[in-house]
């Protein structure tokens, strides 16, 4: 037993990934001061009884700007374009408020799902104007207290053919805008738009991340592009794309050379499993593709995946609740992930995502902020198979937010109410 004297606040019996038995996690002044098996302090104690705890989910990919639309428009978009046609006309009348209210409702549901750390995509151009970047601005600073959010700009529906965008994009980049983003494809001039991105990333210090390829056609592709522009700028390490659903097209003999320029180059790859698999193979009339990139594949062949959110409730993808464990639950279901490579997917929401986006304080390490969650199962391969209630989270070790145990009624006790049995 080690005394410590400086501590403000000890977590009891807390599983960490990787650990054999659980430890003691010591707080102060908002840090993790240190981790093991039985601290001694003059302390605030709270036992977690064994359950696992994690530093929090990572979502690399979301669109708070636009979620929450359902009921605005029908919602009988079949394919991207309608989709991003649908969204262009209203986005039009999108106010810093109307955006700020959606994006808060969105957040909060994250916030209570694990989420501790974000990255979401702002729309620039001349339909919104920088309304949007302004309305994120403000959940940023507001919900800080629960969730560090790192903002994305890009313009969603070209560069080059769209004049004006450019200049409200180095605005946006002079203003909050934390990271540049680019959709290629729906511009005239897709390496102009590509080359322009990273121009602009160069300029302003910023990482890069990108919608990509958003279709099921093999036989072209801006990857490589993506991949020259990337060597040629000495950006590895520092670029992403999303979605990159061409890779799941690709027989084995053609993928092998992708994967091993995306590892060689340090480009990585998001797959965004509700999106993808609800807008992928539409077309089809029977053996529908899903449309998925085999993320935990690529992490074996050295490439740095993550899987996110993307859309919630709008024409891109009319579900969601912004739980990052249910979608790597969804990912593993689709993707035919064994239970061997449950760990990897948890992965894909944690660790790695941290990594994409150059998270230099996450993890619960001695000295990192106390940021973490804890999940009702004293086995992280439950995590991914069993979807464990979160039960409490953490921020800087102030208390976040806390789910109470549900509790049953059963008629053979007569109404004596009894706490539900915890995950295994």
């Amino acid at each position: 037993m080690t005394t410590q004297t400086a501590l403000d606040l000890i977590f009891r019996n807390a599983l960490i990934r990787g650990a054999i038995a659980p430890a003691d996690i010591g707080v102060s002044q908002g840090k993790i001061a240190a981790i093991e098996p039985r601290l001694r302090a003059d302390a605030v104690e709270i036992d977690l009884e064994g359950r696992l705890v994690l530093p929090g989910f990572v979502d690399t990919h979301i669109h708070l700007d636009k979620a929450c639309l359902l009921g605005r428009c029908g919602h009988e978009h079949g394919n991207l374009s309608e989709a991003i046609r649908a969204v262009s006309a209203m986005k039009r009348d999108f106010t810093i408020e109307d955006v700020y209210t959606r994006g808060a409702r969105v957040l909060e549901r994250a916030i209570v799902h694990g989420t501790t750390r974000m990255r979401t995509h702002v729309e620039i151009d001349p339909r919104i104007g920088l309304r949007s970047l302004e309305a994120v601005k403000a959940l940023k600073r507001d919900y800080a207290w629960a969730l560090d959010l790192s903002l994305c700009v890009f313009p969603q529906e070209g560069l080059t053919n769209d004049p004006g965008a450019e200049e409200l994009l180095i605005q946006a980049l002079r203003d909050g805008g934390d990271v540049i983003g680019g959709c290629p494809y729906t511009d005239t001039d897709p390496n102009a738009h590509l080359a322009r991105i990273f121009d602009l990333a160069q300029e302003f210090d910023v990482d890069v991340d990108l919608h990509l390829d958003f279709d099921l056609d093999p036989s072209w592709s801006h990857l490589d592009e993506v991949c020259r522009q990337t060597e040629q700028r000495g950006y590895q390490g520092r670029v992403a794309i999303g979605h990159a659903t061409k890779l799941s097209a690709l027989p084995p003999e053609r993928l092998k050379p992708v994967v091993e320029r995306l590892a060689k180059t340090g480009v990585a790859v998001t797959v965004l499993p509700a999106t993808d698999l609800y807008l992928m193979g539409r077309d089809a009339t029977h053996n529908v593709p899903r449309g998925i990139t085999v993320a935990h594949k690529l992490v074996a062949s050295g490439v740095l995946c993550s899987v996110a959110t993307n859309n919630v409730l709008n024409p891109f993808t009319p579900f969601g609740d912004a739980s990052l464990l249910r979608m790597a639950n969804f990912y593993a279901n689709v993707a035919h992930a064994s239970v061997g490579e449950f760990d990897t997917c948890l992965d894909l929401v944690t660790e790695l995502p941290a990594r994409l986006m150059n998270l230099k304080n996450y993890g619960i390490k001695v000295g990192n902020p106390a940021d973490f969650v804890v999940l009702d199962t004293r086995d992280s391969r439950f995590a991914i198979a069993e979807l464990p209630d979160i039960t409490m989270g953490f921020k800087n070790g102030r208390p976040v937010f806390e789910l109470r145990q549900a509790v049953l009624f059963p008629p053979s006790d007569r109404g004596k109410p009894r706490a539900v049995i915890p995950h295994a």
